[in-house]
């Protein structure tokens, strides 16, 4: 009888737990509280967006595990609180060079990423320094995935045009590497 009761407990415990990282079809998903983000200050809602740019983060450089990745994503944070005084990171989302994708402001909130664009728009970075190397093939995987996730959840829209950092302001971003790897993608406007 005290087996089957904590057999019991054990099944409601873990139906009512949170998980940081989940699964999607092709790319694993980790929110905010899987890399220890702090709480945001206030940000905007936006609606569907019309843009998606990619970026790099040049600093810091690669990552290739969920341990350095999630401490990747605290330090570009708290840099963009602190050094840049943003409500939060910059970016919706980050995609590691081991493959996994990393919430940052998330779907439909106005990013601090891309003058012009950021309340139309949503912002991945690719984490690295994306100048002369391609970034990893599962990190492109996850960001292209990302992308097709967005529009079948109704959070890009399906005409949407992809653009690198460089097309919105005066910038290497996302990389001369990194650039000629998403003119191939498909949607990218010129």
């Amino acid at each position: 009888m005290a087996v089957s009761s904590l057999f019991v407990l054990a099944v409601l415990f873990a139906s009512c737990t949170s998980y940081a990282i989940e699964p999607f079809n092709s790319f694993v998903f980790v929110n905010r509280a899987g890399w220890g983000a702090r709480a945001s200050g206030a940000v905007s809602r936006m609606q569907q967006a019309t843009h998606v740019v990619i970026h790099h983060t040049f600093i810091p450089g690669v990552c290739t595990t969920q341990a350095a990745c999630a401490a990747a994503m605290r330090s570009i944070q708290n840099s963009h609180m602190n050094a840049n005084g943003w409500s939060d990171i910059g970016y919706n989302f980050a995609v590691g060079g081991e493959g996994r994708v990393y919430e940052g402001r998330g779907w439909r909130v106005v990013g601090a990423h891309a003058v012009g664009y950021n309340s139309r728009s949503v912002g991945i970075v690719l984490i690295g320094d994306w100048r002369n190397t391609t970034p990893p093939a599962a990190a492109l995987r996850a960001a292209q995935a990302l992308i097709q996730e967005g529009v079948r959840l109704g959070h890009i829209s399906p005409n949407y045009t992809l653009m690198g950092h460089r097309q919105a302001s005066a910038t290497e971003c996302p990389g001369n590497a990194l650039f000629r790897e998403i003119s191939r993608w498909p949607r990218f406007r010129n």
